[in-house]
């Protein structure tokens, strides 16, 4: 009864001060399905690498660690995107780097919003010297180019997928730590919040129960258009030599192989179009939940 009087009075404020929609999660995807052609286009493409970063062992395509004799073969109805200087097939070494790509954007997105919405949420609620000393360390993170940080961290632990996620999830954190101190502050200043905390609720009961459900809708949005910037980066500190290690079929490292042979062009072509098309998937998601979930953006 009490978190039903909450919702009540949430929705009987007046239309200036709420700045987002809040659904129930299958409500939110049947919304979702009714958006416009690009959002659906993007849940379709999303959908497609998730399928395929989970499945495509099982496909029965070329190893994309197997020498073969038909080096630098252009695209035929053999291999469909030719392959590369070891003979490898560029279309079963593209469609397994979603092995690596997807999970590791989902991890370091995942990694981000926890430790940074944890981070920003005690900010916001606490204030003070604690609300200043987590701010500080935000603002020493942000002061550093995103991908300068991620390259001279990367740099710092070596080479290696693991590496290059972590040196993501220290860059990624403190944009969430910005974006939920922010929702923090606004919504502990409404008049639910303080009946709560005048009734006696505890700062643990008062912050997840009463604060935390109605600030989520910016960072959902932010989160899944960063899906698409994860996968950016990634690519970027392997295609410099920082993130995944040959013979891993990654599509940064591919894309650095390709960008060494230029007439032989079909080698960067199937990772490129790989990371376009999942970008641009995210980004109309985001579009999608964005127009969905905040009337403003209207």
């Amino acid at each position: 009864m009490q978190l039903m009087s909450e919702i009540q009075a949430a929705s009987t404020e007046p239309p200036g001060e709420r700045s987002t929609k809040t659904y129930a999660l299958p409500t939110l995807l049947a919304r979702l399905a009714k958006q416009s052609l690009p959002a659906k286009i993007g849940c379709v493409v999303i959908l497609f690498w998730i399928v395929t970063a989970l499945t495509v062992s099982y496909w029965g395509l070329p190893d994309p660690l197997h020498l073969a004799g038909r080096r630098l073969q252009p695209p035929s109805l053999q291999n469909w995107l030719g392959t590369d200087a070891l003979g490898r097939d560029v279309l079963s070494r593209t469609l397994h780097g979603a092995i690596y790509s997807v999970p590791i954007a989902i991890l370091v997105v995942a990694a981000g919003v926890s430790i940074g919405a944890l981070l920003g949420a005690i900010a916001g609620y606490m204030g003070g010297i604690v609300d200043g000393m987590i701010m500080r360390l935000v603002d020493v993170t942000v002061s550093f180019p995103p991908f300068l940080l991620a390259m001279t961290v990367a740099a710092t632990l070596g080479p290696g997928i693991i590496n290059a996620a972590l040196a993501m999830v220290i860059v990624w954190w403190p944009v969430y730590a910005r974006l939920m101190r922010a929702q923090v502050l606004e919504v502990k200043e409404r008049e639910h919040v303080e009946a709560a905390i005048a009734g006696g609720a505890g700062h643990i009961r008062v912050l997840g129960v009463h604060i935390l459900p109605l600030c989520w809708t910016p960072v959902l949005i932010n989160a899944t258009m960063d899906f698409g910037q994860v996968v950016l980066l990634a690519a970027s500190l392997s295609f410099i030599g920082l993130g995944a290690t040959p013979p891993t079929p990654e599509w940064g490292s591919m894309i650095s192989e390709g960008a060494s042979r230029f007439y032989n062009w079909w080698i960067a072509l199937g990772p490129g179009m790989a990371i376009l098309s999942l970008v641009l998937g995210f980004s109309f998601l985001g579009d999608g939940l964005r127009d969905l979930l905040d009337p403003r953006s209207q």
